[in-house]
């Protein structure tokens, strides 16, 4: 491609308080009632004064901590003006020349800065020709990040969406959960043949999933290089997402910051955060948990395990505390190793049938799984076997070894039993021994395969093997 794009996004994610950021109404994000967690202060009426949600500052500077930002020691509070039924007051309060948070990164990306704000209300359009609000969602403690422009194609701006998800679970502040519209995304985006300028800015406003953000993207790369190579110039605009149709549509000219007319907000005093007990910077450093990007380098270094599963862990905690108390209890790594294999691949795949949530592992516990892979360790069970054992142990539960001796999946190394299944098979199949005694090594793997058949899986592969070379030679 002749053009470099270039994409800086801009992502919202509401906050997990007790109450909204300016008054006391109840931040209740799975409440369905319309309009029942308001009061005069969200809904802006004259009067009314705002207060600052701590709790909601907070978890603003664990973000800027966790990402290795600047902490604002002065922060305020803007007016945000422009009209939307949506926006009860006229004005949002927001932050624009002091936020709390500038710098950091996320995934290799740089930050602009991170600030903290209000959330609208919710409009609807589906029903006749009028449009209804709920503003239970209106004055919601919204985290606002911004990043540089140093973003080139859409997967990376689609893997910085997930990582900033995961980031605010990890720290117990938000769900971020994109259908619920818990974390929308705004990418800008524009594409240049000069990589010293920057082209044409177009912004594609509230994307509500990652495919969505990473595909819209995509899009828009491509409807800018064909508008450019017919001739014409690109218009800086705001455009939606059409699910539907796969492509973005546009919907009003861009604002420019002087257009909201900022100006700090008169009923809300400045902070000056080192003057606040609450706000050691130094203890909210070692308040913070394990990030996502610490777990997933110590899982790979502590345990050896694929980079995939570490990353399967960190995606899905209670899968990673389900491993880990598997891992503590076995203390070679190859086996620890071959857990993981069978938790990511096997157990996942039942949970996915018996349709149980990612959590749950029916009745396999970690404790069992031990006893699994220490009898494979020993011998006693085969990989085909370790499997039925997992199958039968998920949905029936019980001691692993009694499960495996029940359902006569325990290896059988008794030399004279695989003797007489040998001197069988060999008889059977003269003509692929006198292939193998001529060259042809792949039948060797054939004989070894007919002596589990006849022996119903329960013969040690190795030894079926060593016994089968003794027998031809």
């Amino acid at each position: 491609m002749k053009y470099t794009p270039t994409i800086g996004l801009e992502i919202h994610a509401e906050l997990k308080t007790r109450t909204k950021m300016f008054c006391n109404s109840k931040n209740d994000t799975e409440e369905k009632r319309p309009n029942v967690n308001i009061c005069p202060v969200c809904m802006g009426h004259p009067g009314t004064l705002p207060v600052i949600n701590k709790e909601a500052v907070k978890h603003v500077v664990s973000i800027g901590l966790a990402v290795g930002g600047t902490i604002a020691d002065f922060t305020e509070f803007d007016r945000k003006n422009y009209f939307y039924p949506d926006i009860p007051k006229g004005y949002q309060i927001s932050q624009f020349a002091y936020p709390l948070v500038r710098g950091g990164s996320i995934s290799g990306v740089e930050l602009t800065r991170i600030h903290l704000e209000e959330d609208t209300a919710k409009s609807s359009h589906d029903k006749g020709d009028y449009s209804l609000v709920d503003f239970n969602r209106a004055g919601v403690p919204l985290m606002e990040l911004v990043t540089e422009p140093v973003i080139h194609d859409a997967k990376t701006a689609g893997d910085f969406a997930r990582e900033l998800q995961l980031l605010l679970q990890y720290l117990g502040i938000g769900d971020a959960n994109m259908e619920k519209g818990e974390m929308r995304v705004e990418a800008n985006i524009s594409i240049s043949d000069d990589l010293n300028k920057l082209g044409t800015k177009v912004e594609v406003k509230n994307l509500n999933s990652f495919k969505s953000v990473e595909k819209a993207i995509e899009y828009e790369i491509k409807r800018h290089a064909e508008i450019l190579d017919a001739g014409g110039t690109i218009t800086q605009e705001t455009r939606g997402w059409d699910e539907g149709k796969q492509e973005t549509f546009s919907q009003r000219a861009k604002e420019e910051s002087h257009d909201y007319r900022y100006f700090p907000d008169p009923d809300l005093p400045k902070l000056k955060l080192s003057l606040l007990d609450e706000f050691d910077l130094e203890k909210g450093k070692s308040a913070l948990p394990e990030l996502p990007w610490h777990k997933r380098e110590r899982m790979v270094g502590d345990y050896g395990i694929k980079t995939e599963h570490a990353e399967f862990y960190v995606r899905n905690r209670g899968w990673g505390a389900y491993f880990e108390t598997v891992a503590s209890q076995v203390s070679d790594k190859e086996y620890v190793q071959l857990a993981s294999n069978y938790i990511v691949s096997d157990i996942t795949g039942l949970v996915s049938d018996e349709h149980i949530s990612e959590e749950s592992v029916g009745k396999l516990t970690p404790d069992a799984l031990v006893a699994v892979v220490q009898m494979i360790a020993s011998g006693e069970l085969s990989s085909r076997g370790a499997k039925d054992t997992i199958a039968i142990l998920f949905k029936e539960g019980g001691d692993a070894k009694e499960v495996a001796e029940k359902n006569n999946l325990i290896q059988k190394n008794d030399p004279e039993f695989l003797k007489k299944i040998v001197h069988e098979v060999i008889k059977e199949n003269q003509t692929v021994v006198d292939e193998y005694k001529s060259g042809k090594e792949q039948s060797l793997q054939f004989l070894v395969g007919q002596v589990m058949k006849k022996s119903q899986g329960s013969a040690n592969p190795g030894l079926a093997k060593e016994s089968l070379l003794a027998a031809i030679q």
